[in-house]
């Protein structure tokens, strides 16, 4: 449809001409994602003709034909200009209910949200997603809804929740998602002003349906019940997504810890619940655990600090079904074999300071991860066991996930070199031992408890015989010098040295040694005594 010819119709045309007229455009341009660019400026003019029709009092039918014009125009960065101003943000500010830039009760608005029609709610979803849309691909935007305190009304909406309909709290959220994901310092703000952050707990609560019986502790799911509707789950992911930005970098203080403690019990029910299909649960478990990393990790003990079906007494008597889970999402991720950085190192993170903090944590993490060793005659990184998968993944490419890796065995390990070694050989924990300086062995700055690890006789009686390079016991290889004269012997030796000695000179390699204090440094600056005065001695 030419657009010549829809602006110039919409300039006389009656509200049912321009519903008509829109309509037609709509149907044609609904599956339209890429725009020509010849036709900009004429876009723009579509979005301002559409704002003015949006200005008149026009009846919820034209309200939202006009508003799926305008989602569709927003796909395109480039011609949302007239939008992304105060007086187009404000007029769809006000189709959508959230009042920006005006004064007005949340009781007013709670009323108003109560009596909206079926037809008065399809506009406000519409101007929902135009506002996520324009919110998005413009920057303009994004100001203009910091300046008229969009997010203010959307807090306000949050007030509402138990009355939404599912597109209303699904976009809702989505939308401050969004502002609180490109506009940083709008965080603090909605977070000290607007308390985003106990609202957003409130929805996960009802929409997760949570029912306390203790202080941070929530009723158990029915192991018959059904999964969790779809809808739920879509609206729970917003709110995560949402709570995950504003406690971003957020440390809180005193008055924070409770709301923190009551996220953490929130979390864990979430992570015991089953969505309709796998996919989506896992997706709900990485939301939650992205959000568990963002809270102190003195908050952890939530997750165990519940009553134990069945006895866990070498546990203390914690909980450890949602660190089970949590173990399972983390295998899982790892079998996946992809996206490491952002599938796989948060869960990582969060165990590691999980086990760092909380002791029963860790033993009950390493019983899973690093049993008692038996058999030593295989490799460490060989094998299909949580210990041999983590142990390839230390010599993995991507720096940040090898490190992580790496870190979260030595914590399992109590920060301890020989133990760490013991279960991945020296070659796998080397990039580890050169970071932390622990070359020369000892053990992390962190405290653990005092309480032993016990080997087991069959590691005992194959210790000896142990490469601690490799960290298993190997075959004998025959001896490649055993037949050689001395002269051969003197010969190979001294090829050895021309040829380290070229590759020194010329900088392929550097012979490295290591300092008291575990850090490795060149050969010649490991080799002199740092107390002898060689000041006076000839050099060659």
């Amino acid at each position: 449809m030419d657009l010549n010819n829809i602006l110039s119709q919409l300039e006389s045309a009656n509200e049912e001409d321009v519903d008509a007229l829109l309509q037609q455009y709509n149907r044609e341009n609904s599956h339209t994602f890429a725009f020509e660019q010849k036709e900009e400026a004429l876009r723009s003019k579509l979005c301002q003709s559409v704002l003015t029709v949006l200005g008149r009092q026009v009846l919820p039918g034209c309200q939202k034909t006009c508003l799926e014009t305008l989602r569709i125009l927003s796909r395109d960065k480039r011609v949302l200009a007239p939008v992304a101003t105060r007086e187009g943000m404000m007029i769809l500010g006000r189709m959508a209910r959230l009042r920006a830039g005006e004064e007005g009760g949340d009781e007013e608005k709670s009323s108003q949200e109560d009596a909206l029609s079926e037809e008065e709610e399809r506009v406000v979803v519409e101007a929902l997603k135009c506002l996520c849309n324009v919110v998005y691909n413009s920057p303009a935007a994004q100001q203009v809804s910091v300046d008229v305190q969009l997010a203010h009304g959307l807090c306000a909406s949050l007030r509402t929740a138990r009355s939404w309909r599912h597109e209303v709290g699904l976009f809702s959220l989505r939308l401050l998602f969004l502002l609180s994901a490109l506009r940083p310092d709008l965080r603090g703000v909605l977070r000290r002003e607007w308390h985003a952050v106990r609202l957003l707990s409130e929805v996960l609560e009802h929409t997760l349906d949570v029912s306390w019986v203790g202080p941070y502790e929530a009723a158990r799911p029915d192991s018959q019940a059904l999964p969790m509707p779809a809808e739920d789950n879509e609206r729970a992911m917003e709110a995560l997504k949402a709570s995950f930005n504003l406690t971003l970098s957020y440390t809180g203080g005193e008055e924070d810890d409770h709301q923190f403690r009551l996220i953490a019990a929130i979390l864990r029910h979430l992570l015991m619940l089953k969505t309709e299909t796998e996919e989506k649960t896992e997706e709900a478990h990485s939301h939650a655990v992205n959000l568990l990393n963002n809270l102190p990790a003195s908050c952890l003990d939530v997750l165990i600090d519940l009553p134990v079906q069945g006895g866990q007494e070498k546990y203390g008597g914690k909980n450890m079904d949602a660190i089970q889970v949590l173990l399972d999402f983390m295998e899982k991720r790892i079998d996946k074999g992809s996206n490491y950085k952002e599938g796989l190192t948060p869960v990582l993170s969060l165990l590691t300071e999980g086990s760092r903090q909380h002791r029963e944590i860790r033993r009950y993490i390493k019983a899973q991860v690093l049993p008692p060793l038996k058999d030593v005659k295989i490799r460490p990184e060989i094998g299909t066991t949580i210990r041999n998968k983590l142990v390839r993944l230390m010599t993995h490419v991507d720096m940040g996930v090898k490190q992580t890796a790496a870190e979260f065995l030595f914590v399992l390990c109590k920060e301890s070199v020989d133990n760490l070694l013991k279960y991945t050989g020296y070659g796998n924990a080397a990039g580890l031992l050169v970071a932390r300086g622990l070359l020369a062995g000892g053990r992390g700055e962190t405290q653990y408890s005092e309480d032993e690890d016990s080997d087991t006789e069959e590691y005992k009686s194959a210790k000896p015989f142990i490469n601690p390079i490799t960290g298993h016991v190997e075959e004998p290889l025959p001896n490649p010098i055993e037949e050689m004269t001395e002269e051969q012997k003197e010969y190979e030796a001294q090829e050895l040295v021309n040829m380290f000695d070229k590759l020194s000179r010329q900088n392929v390699i550097r012979p490295m040694g290591v300092r008291p204090d575990g850090t490795l440094a060149p050969l010649e600056e490991t080799l002199c005594d740092p107390h002898e005065d060689n000041s006076g001695s000839d050099s060659d």
